[in-house]
């Protein structure tokens, strides 16, 4: 991937968000002869997936009974470069401004300007939100923030460094569960401590927990931790009881604070902290369009089958918009991808004159 250093860019649609949804909308919008820039505050594509579960088994992706998310976010990375995006990684977008008259291209009109956190300006006919949960960070375990790094993290990346550790996980939702999972068959020992007294994942996954072989500690918490250079072991209070537990590794699993940042001050209607879309996609600002976990309307389902479906319905709506005339429906992907497409020739989308 190619960063881009040009203080102005233009393009039909800029990508907020390098998510799979994201990278999807980037291929997708390739299929539809865009140019595509994508713009994201994190310094390395692939979104939450990359950036706290490379390693998590997923299996809601059409066509993949499994796959993790590193692997995932591979693949979508190869598709979205088929579209020869304009990469813009570790930049914010902070500033939305409305172009009254569009420009003087032959091409679609401009409709925006982007500004980033770094003073960059990108001018589109199109935006296509797919911030996710915007930013975010783990919420904090107090007693063991004296560890971080020296034991304790807050995410897994690396399966096979668990090997023969004694591992503790605090946490009762999907990603702790999961963890545990994960970690049972590569771990010395594993213990999962919960505060409350029933887990919340997903019931397919408690069932494996408990026919594994890890320990499961509810209506506990962490009150301590100790070790002199390095993590040695926790201190769990249960009720009036105080029990200690020898472990070298320590993750916090329990949830994360995210923040939509700006994007809250563009004017968007917002319920909660989702952004309200129509049935195109389409935002309470024309030529703006939200994707993904971002996004919000009844029956919404959070899984990225969903989302995927979500981009390639926000980037055909948009292009029909940037060129009046042009069909919604693009026709199926065998005839966009064959000979003589872009696509398929020059891997990039038809040059124009501006």
């Amino acid at each position: 991937m190619t960063i881009t250093e040009t203080p102005m860019i233009d393009a039909d649609v800029l990508i907020i968000g390098a998510g799979p949804s994201g990278l999807f909308a980037s291929y997708y919008a390739g299929l539809r002869g865009l140019s595509v820039v994508l713009l994201d505050s994190l310094a390395e594509a692939g979104g939450q997936l990359m950036a706290l579960y490379p390693d998590k088994p997923i299996y809601d992706v059409a066509g993949l009974p499994e796959i993790t998310g590193s692997a995932l976010v591979a693949s979508l990375l190869t598709q979205a470069e088929l579209a020869r995006p304009t990469w813009i990684l570790g930049e914010q977008s902070v500033e939305l401004i409305k172009l009254e008259d569009g420009d003087a291209c032959t091409g679609p009109p401009r409709r925006h300007v982007v500004v980033t956190d770094k003073g960059r300006r990108i001018q589109a006919g199109g935006v296509i939100i797919a911030a996710g949960v915007g930013s975010f960070r783990p919420r904090a375990l107090a007693a063991a923030d004296p560890y971080i790094d020296r034991g304790v993290q807050y995410t897994v990346c690396d399966i096979a460094s668990y090997q023969d550790v004694d591992v503790v996980i605090v946490g009762g939702g999907d990603s702790a569960v999961d963890w545990a999972n994960m970690l049972c068959p590569v771990a010395r020992s594993v213990t999962l401590i919960h505060r409350r007294r029933a887990l919340t994942a997903h019931a397919m996954s408690v069932k494996q927990l408990q026919q594994s072989n890890a320990r499961v500690l509810m209506d506990s918490e962490v009150v301590a931790a100790h070790g002199s250079e390095w993590l040695e072991g926790i201190t769990v209070r249960t009720g009036a009881n105080h029990e200690t537990v020898k472990t070298q590794a320590l993750i916090p699993a329990l949830g994360h604070v995210a923040n939509l940042g700006p994007l809250m001050t563009w004017g968007l209607a917002v319920e909660g902290r989702q952004i309200v879309v129509d049935t195109t996609m389409a935002t309470s600002i024309p030529g703006v369009f939200a994707i993904g976990d971002v996004t919000g309307y009844p029956g919404k389902v959070r899984i990225m089958a969903v989302g995927f479906g979500e981009a390639a319905t926000a980037v055909n709506n948009l292009a029909a918009q940037l060129y009046p005339g042009q069909p919604v429906f693009p026709g199926h992907s065998t005839e966009l991808m064959g000979p003589g497409t872009a696509l398929s020739e020059a891997h990039q989308p038809p040059a124009r004159e501006g």
